[in-house]
């Protein structure tokens, strides 16, 4: 009897791995289709020469 619980135990620690990775892997899915933005010039600030932020960047100016 102790066998049979063994390979029943077996089969059941593997259907909740398989589940909870399906899950997992549906998660991230659903954060890769909803996801907003995270581009690199939608993060990028600047600063002009009174320290003022800006999402645009300074003009070069000839010295």
């Amino acid at each position: 009897m102790a066998r049979s619980q063994n390979s029943f135990m077996k089969k059941q620690l593997e259907q909740k791995k398989l589940k909870k990775k399906k899950d997992k892997e549906e998660r991230k899915q659903e954060r890769h289709e909803n996801s907003t933005g995270g581009k690199l010039e939608d993060m990028l600030m600047y600063v002009d020469e009174n320290g003022n932020f800006s999402s645009t960047p300074p003009e070069k100016k000839k010295e």
